[in-house]
């Protein structure tokens, strides 16, 4: 125990480039400012002793099976008795996860911050944690939510939140050894590649059929019958307009693509473009308890939209609260789901103009 106290202690010593510049890394935020930052930092950041400060975290944080979980604010200074309730975590596996960017960030993090310090630890958990998303892959290419947990929807293949295909492009970038994966040895690389392509077998085998032709994804799969499966109440097994979007663009990304890829990619653009819905946009308003909130109202030259979910059986947009009851009208949804989650996005505009360029190529 006194270890693991000296070891918080020479955490919480460490001192920043100065306290103004780094007041806002060292509060504690809501987890998404560390999702968004940490990609966003410059190389010089690397450099000063804030980053090793917020590195040592990041190893405070990773689990003993290589992954890290997630909603975490890691760059919080902590105290030693949070220090010392963390490396307790530790061995809780039942907590790593892809979810919500989580384990990605901490990977690059550590990596950037390798290239910059030749500081051996960064290395090695960033490599552990190559190998946490190695290990977690199923037989048939998919990743699931969480890994090693072994019950609930955090088993299925995961596509929500663009889960996987966050997992894919990491995995991608550290086979071709783009920076800052360049010191990353030649056989965890093929494992990387051999991987990618199986995740890429398993979205063309998940490409849901609906009366006989294909569409697009849900946003998880069954990890044996690779069925549409349900994750929360209000995640009922669908079409995803959302999370088939960031699939897609990662197939259009594949140079050399097969014909079976290039066929999988037009009939998910032509189930874009027949599910697209005109006519309607978000108006905002303030409700009569006093609290933000939207509904869907008729409109003229608008840009189209799409649903987040559409029905298997027939291709309608529908909708659902906490209570896992299916609706047709947002309306329908109590202001906390109404509000707390993206019932609509218009992501599919920048996809159809992605398409026009990539079919030149093909």
């Amino acid at each position: 125990m006194r270890k693991i106290y000296l070891y918080c202690l020479a955490l919480m010593s460490l001192t920043s480039v100065s306290a103004q510049e780094t007041v806002s890394y060292k509060e504690k935020k809501p987890y998404k400012n560390w999702v968004n930052m940490a990609p966003k930092l410059g190389d010089s950041f690397f450099t000063t002793p804030e980053a090793t400060r917020i590195g040592d975290n990041v190893l405070l944080y990773q689990q003993t099976t290589g992954g890290w979980p997630k909603n975490i604010y890691i760059p919080a200074e902590l105290t030693p008795k949070e220090c010392k309730d963390v490396f307790a975590s530790k061995n809780d596996v039942n907590e790593s996860t892809i979810d919500n960017n989580a384990t990605s960030t901490e990977i690059r993090y550590l990596s950037r911050l390798y290239q910059a310090t030749n500081i051996e630890k960064y290395k090695d958990a960033a490599l552990e944690g190559i190998r946490y998303l190695l290990k977690a892959q199923y037989p048939n290419g998919g990743w699931p939510q969480f890994w090693p947990r072994s019950t609930g929807y955090y088993t299925h293949i995961t596509y929500n939140d663009n889960a996987m295909v966050n997992v894919m492009e990491l995995l991608r970038e550290v086979y071709e050894k783009k920076a800052p994966y360049t010191f990353i040895p030649d056989s965890i690389c093929d494992r990387a590649r051999i991987a990618f392509n199986k995740g890429i077998e398993c979205i063309l085998k998940t490409q849901v059929m609906q009366n006989g032709k294909p569409t697009v994804w849900c946003a998880q799969h069954d990890e044996h019958t690779l069925a549409p499966a349900k994750a929360r109440a209000y995640e009922l097994p669908s079409l995803s307009g959302a999370e088939s979007d960031n699939i897609v663009q990662l197939l259009m990304s594949l140079p050399n693509p097969s014909p079976e890829i290039i066929t999988c990619i037009k009939n998910a653009i032509e189930w874009f473009k027949t599910s697209k819905i005109e006519g309607l946009k978000r108006e905002y308003f303030t409700n009569a308890e006093g609290k933000k909130d939207y509904r869907m109202i008729p409109c003229t030259d608008c840009e189209p939209l799409w649903a987040r979910f559409y029905t298997l059986e027939d291709n309608r947009p529908f909708f659902s609260d906490r209570d896992g009851v299916k609706k047709f009208s947002l309306s329908e949804i109590g202001h906390e789901r109404r509000t707390g989650y993206s019932w609509y996005n218009n992501a599919g505009l920048s996809l159809l103009k992605k398409y026009e360029k990539w079919k030149k190529r093909y």
